[in-house]
């Protein structure tokens, strides 16, 4: 089996790849990366990449036809990865993961591909305080990232085929330990605050509701999706993708960091404007169409890896927030010195 693993070298992709050579070590595994946050590594004495059998190095807005020569699935995770890059830049997101993944998935379907897997996300709902949302539930898509979700979930579903399987896994909210970690996760953050300045500060009031996901159960849903069949789901499917126990507010995941790590305090900006971006999720779909490739991390556990984690990488940085831990931090760094231009393009002659 051949697998195209697109932005392996983010956040999910280094744990998507050490799982695939896991539980397929027969498997050609590649990837295909910008590489924008290739050197964000937390160990540099291992590249996870090194587990692959290729490694190509391409924008997304220039895919050649000859990289999908021959591979069976394409886990498709490359975009813009979150609000404040989007928000920056909106009009290169919507390039970028709307018209770049459905050029990808047509060239895919071209080419042979057998199952096309597209890392969709549950910010698509939006503002949805009144009932945890299923599949079937109104999009608020309230950021240029969301709406390019839901984009590109509608342009998707037309290409679906017998032959070519779509599946677009609407991810609960990252978190959890990674190769490349991102700390530009509420969770993830949260962790690094207590751990650094032992004070957990909620930029809201702390009132939204968020669905979590472990990193390493997105890696077993998406191996789920990349060989289910077509009786499972049928030819195209969009599943919400977590679990019902991982709806919390903001404010409780403060507390839950709290009680891992005593010491931190946590405050909450009573003058904060409200935060729209408030959704429960229903994940029961996603339970009967995959019972065993369910998330077996909770809470508690995750934050404490995610404190072993950073211990073991002797992180103190309270200014963690201005560090290369945060994706758009990486970027305008890049841009900075000239490397990349105003799209998010390499500059060659700069380099």
């Amino acid at each position: 089996m051949r697998v195209l693993i697109t932005g392996n070298m983010g956040y999910v992709g280094p744990i998507l790849t050490r799982h695939l050579r896991s539980v397929l070590p027969d498997a050609f595994l590649m990837g295909l990366d910008a590489g924008y946050f290739g050197s964000c590594v937390n160990n540099p004495l291992m590249l996870p990449e090194c587990l692959l059998d290729l490694q190509y190095f391409c924008d997304m807005r220039a895919i050649s036809p000859h990289v999908l020569d021959g591979v069976d699935a394409v886990v498709h995770l490359a975009g813009i990865s979150n609000d404040p890059i989007g928000n920056k830049f909106e009009d290169i997101t919507v390039d970028i993961n709307h018209r770049a993944s459905i050029d990808l998935a047509q060239k895919a379907k071209d080419a042979g591909v057998r199952s096309f897997v597209f890392a969709s996300s549950c910010s698509m709902y939006g503002a949805a305080e009144d009932t945890a949302r299923t599949e079937d539930a109104p999009l608020n898509p309230l950021t240029a990232y969301a709406k390019s979700k839901v984009y590109t979930e509608r342009d998707l579903e037309p290409l679906s085929s017998d032959t070519f399987l779509v599946t677009c896994l609407r991810f609960a909210t990252a978190c959890g330990m990674s190769d490349r970690l991102r700390l530009d996760l509420v969770l993830n953050d949260f962790v690094a605050a207590a751990l650094a300045s032992k004070k957990i500060l909620i930029l809201s009031d702390g009132t939204p509701w968020r669905p979590l996901i472990n990193v390493k159960d997105m890696a077993k849903a998406i191996e789920w999706a990349a060989l289910r069949d077509r009786e499972n789901g049928g030819s195209f499917v969009a599943a919400n993708v977590g679990s019902n126990d991982w709806n919390y507010q903001v404010k409780d995941l403060a507390q839950a960091v709290a009680a891992v790590i005593p010491d931190a305090v946590v405050s909450i900006n009573e003058n904060a404007q409200p935060d729209k971006r408030s959704y429960r999720v229903n994940f029961d779909l996603f339970r009967r169409l995959a019972p065993a490739h369910q998330p077996q991390y909770d809470l508690e556990r995750t934050i404490r890896e995610l404190k072993a984690g950073l211990e073991g990488m002797g992180f103190a940085d309270p200014d963690f927030r201005n560090s290369r831990f945060m994706r758009l931090r990486v970027l305008d760094e890049l841009m900075e010195k000239g490397a990349l231009d105003e799209n998010l393009r390499w500059r060659i002659a700069s380099l």
